[in-house]
């Protein structure tokens, strides 16, 4: 069994501390105090903040931070020093609510008196709102309005009421406060040496008009809870491939990832778990997100790929409606629940790749699983997935996939770069939609080749696959004619709303090698111009090369390095025959990760590679984040050259003279086709055994 790195890493004092199950976490201080001074302070639900403050003192003082041990993302434990040397132990847990144990015992040979408060308030804050206050401030510089009404519905229940939302807080104390305060729960404790005293607080977070539990029994849930996470928690890192090798910050990287994955998956539908898209703003369903992060750790098993895949199917657009950017079809961009979808939208659609993605994931799940079910399952949302990109995707009827924003409140670039300045002219111009994003086209070819398997293969309708090839083939040619940049020897970024080639120099057309609609007399330049020159910071591929106008080495899409575009650049590299650069790529991304304790983020500087100088790490850059954690689980696939084998329901291994720092490895209990595989690298070659 891997070691089990926590879902964070030892805090400092200033370092937020996240404690989640799913969509409900709680982002506190390394005291476990909620007071606004790490960003996105809180206990979150539902997009939903339920709690703003929870900060306990004692005779007016904070207590010192000593320690904190993070076993399970649902549970942390702080140590704690007080005044008068009083130990504090404060345990939080998150299930279905929040449950938080605090125990005071006085080590010392004297009776102790003390007072001790804990300030709780309530907001209601949507995030976005949280979002935009830690965007245009430093934590905790300013606060938003409190939205709410606070009562003591008894003696030990104090509760909070959103007056514009029917959203509640109830928080019961046991024992109940000895005196009952204005937001807050005093106790006036008389503590003999070694005497121990104990507070358990339980937070009930309740939104539309659900009706509440008694304190008893929602003390019961909890337990309930605890015992189910537990025991999901034990399921994971029973079942995930154990990596062995002479790396121990190769080991560390795997481990960590593992424990991020656990740590954001999803409840979302009654047949498995969907992976979230990050921490804290993004904990929900996201149609691109969930969907390359289900493919990058297919190696690990089927569920989070079958889970998303139904979500979505679920969620699929059946109408045109322009302020959810929607059309028939369409597979979502976001879901957002509680007060979040009453301020903005509960489904928002804004993705033109989301839907070819979708069939491409359908289709990458069939080959690692072998499962004709879930695609005979699926085949009419994929129908409907196909017949929006002919119908709604290609806007003017061009054979081409455009994106363009029609709703009041959305996203401007729906591509992955979706910032508003991240499609960019080489002078530094920024292009106007509609704009067909030139990995686009990439990801629509490979769906429909895929969907012609299928259909072909598992729905039996070997005149709409014979239709699909016809079609990718066509896209192909269309694609180089019009994207291809002889003068300049690379892709476009994308064509804008008149047609012109983007001519931009960035690291989107390394997501076609992955695709292959790339011409193979294109590939070696492809391949050269993403892992030499300005694109190549050293430590991957930058978003934007350093030479263009544009370029930002902080800049969010324009110039920094993302781990998951290059861990889908290094597919691609891989898949193209290009080993080389591939292997250069997933190097410069686990050197990254030593510096991060193991934990890639969603994204860092794209400044040069200085000797043993460590990457720049960007403030906002979200950890953990789902595609990040990803990243090192295909990254590991793309080093061992592991691919199915749907023919032969077995696992090919394809390495060979793979670089010294890989010999020795050893990672097993990948899954394919139903069984786990041992892949371990000898003499420079990586060889298959089934082992179950």
């Amino acid at each position: 069994m891997p070691e089990r790195a926590s879902a964070e890493p030892a805090a400092g004092t200033d370092m937020a501390v996240t404690v989640l199950d799913g969509s409900t976490f709680v982002v506190c201080d390394p005291r476990g105090d909620l007071d606004g001074s790490v960003a996105a302070s809180g206990l979150f639900a539902s997009d939903t903040r339920f709690l703003s403050r929870s900060v306990l003192m004692i005779d007016g003082e904070r207590a010192e931070h000593v320690s904190l041990q993070q076993v399970a993302p649902h549970l942390a434990t702080f140590e704690l020093r007080g005044p008068r040397g009083l130990a504090l132990r404060r345990e939080l847990f998150v299930g279905r609510g929040l449950e938080e144990t605090i125990t005071i015992e006085n080590p010392s040979d004297e009776t102790v008196k003390a007072l001790l408060v804990l300030e709780l308030a309530s907001d209601f804050a949507d995030i976005f709102a949280v979002k935009r206050i830690e965007d245009l401030a430093a934590p905790g510089s300013s606060e938003l309005a409190p939205s709410r009404s606070e009562r003591w519905k008894d003696t030990a229940t104090l509760q909070f009421a959103d007056e514009g939302f029917p959203a509640r807080t109830l928080v019961h104390l046991a024992p109940a406060p000895d005196e009952p305060g204005e937001g807050a729960a005093c106790y006036r404790l008389r503590l003999e040496p070694g005497a121990r005293w104990q507070l358990l607080v339980a937070v009930q977070c309740l939104l539309n008009g659900v009706p509440p539990l008694g304190g008893a029994a929602f003390a019961q849930q909890l337990r309930d809870d605890r015992r189910e996470r537990d025991a999901s928690l034990e399921a994971w890192w029973t079942s995930v491939p154990l990596l062995q090798g002479r790396d121990a910050a190769l080991e560390r990287t795997w481990s960590r990832s593992l424990a991020d994955l656990a740590a954001l998956r999803l409840r979302w539908t009654t047949e498995g778990m969907v992976p979230a898209a990050g921490l804290p703003w993004f904990m929900t369903v996201f149609g691109r997100d969930s969907l390359i992060t289900s493919l990058q750790e297919l190696l690990l098993g089927p569920e989070p790929a079958a889970a998303t895949l139904r979500a979505l199917a679920e969620t699929q657009a059946d109408a045109d409606d322009p302020e959810r950017d929607a059309e028939p079809g369409k597979i979502v961009h976001e879901i957002r629940r509680g007060k979040t979808a009453q301020i903005w939208t509960d489904r928002y659609y804004g993705s033109v790749d989301s839907t070819p993605l979708f069939l491409v994931l359908l289709s990458e799940l069939w080959r690692w699983s072998g499962d004709d079910a879930i695609v005979l399952e699926l085949e009419a949302p994929a129908r409907r997935a196909l017949a929006w990109i002919d119908e709604y995707g290609d806007r003017d009827g061009d054979g081409l996939v455009e994106y363009f924003r029609r709703a009041s409140h959305g996203i401007d670039n729906q591509s992955w770069k979706d910032s508003h300045n991240s499609m960019v002219f080489h002078d530094g111009s920024v292009a106007r939609a509609p704009i067909a994003a030139v990995e686009v086209q990439g990801y629509v070819y490979d769906a429909k080749r895929r969907a012609a398997e299928l259909a072909r293969r598992a729905w039996g309708d070997e005149e709409m696959a014979a239709r699909l090839e016809r079609e990718a083939a066509e896209l192909r040619e269309r694609f180089d004619a019009a994207f291809w940049l002889p003068e300049r020897g690379w892709y476009a970024l994308g064509l804008d709303s008149e047609k012109r080639p983007i001519d931009a120099l960035a690291s989107n057309m390394g997501h076609l090698l992955w695709s292959g609609i790339v011409p193979p007399g294109r590939i070696a330049a492809v391949a050269e111009r993403l892992t030499s020159g300005p694109l190549w910071s050293g430590w991957g591929v930058r978003t934007l090369a350093a030479d263009e106008a544009a370029f930002d080495p902080l800049e969010y899409h324009n110039g920094t390095v993302w781990p998951h575009d290059n861990s889908l650049i290094a597919l691609g590299l891989a898949r193209a025959g290009r080993a080389d650069e591939a292997r250069r790529v997933v190097r410069g991304l686990f050197d990254t990760a030593a510096f991060y304790d193991g934990r890639l983020p969603e994204l860092f500087a794209g400044y040069e590679r200085d000797g043993a100088e460590p990457p720049v790490e960007v403030p906002t850059s979200a950890r953990p984040q789902a595609w990040a954690a990803g990243t090192p689980v295909l990254l590991l696939r793309v080093l061992l050259e592991l691919e199915p084998d749907p023919d032969g329901a077995s696992l090919r291994a394809g390495a060979r003279d793979l670089p010294e720092w890989a010999e020795g490895l050893s990672l097993e209990g990948v899954y394919a086709h139903g069984r786990r595989w041992r892949v371990r690298v000898r003499d420079g070659a990586a060889v298959v055994d089934m082992i179950s």
